[in-house]
């Protein structure tokens, strides 16, 4: 079964634990900068991997350097509690 949408006040205190993430209508983006565009592929690889286990998978935009991911649960609508726990193991993927 997949998870509830979040209320507005849950969103944002979700968001209060990702500052570096922001809500755009029912979507949550972030923006990486890497040091090479190698780099930046291999975060790719390692989201992926995170993304099938949990099943829930970003939209991603790789430009040379810089990797937009953003997250939404497609299904549902809007964001649940799915886009915030990908988002934090995305920040722990992308030091």
């Amino acid at each position: 079964m997949r998870p509830a949408l979040l209320s507005p006040d849950e969103v944002v205190a979700a968001l209060s634990a990702l500052p570096a993430w922001q809500q755009s209508g029912v979507t949550i983006t972030r923006t990486y900068t890497g040091d090479s565009f190698m780099a930046v592929i291999a975060w790719v690889v390692a989201i992926a991997d995170a993304a099938e286990r949990l099943d829930h998978h970003p939209d991603l935009d790789i430009r040379w350097t810089s990797l937009q991911v953003t997250l939404s649960t497609h299904d549902r609508g809007g964001l649940t509690s799915l886009d915030f726990t990908l988002a934090a193991q995305i920040d722990a993927i992308c030091r």
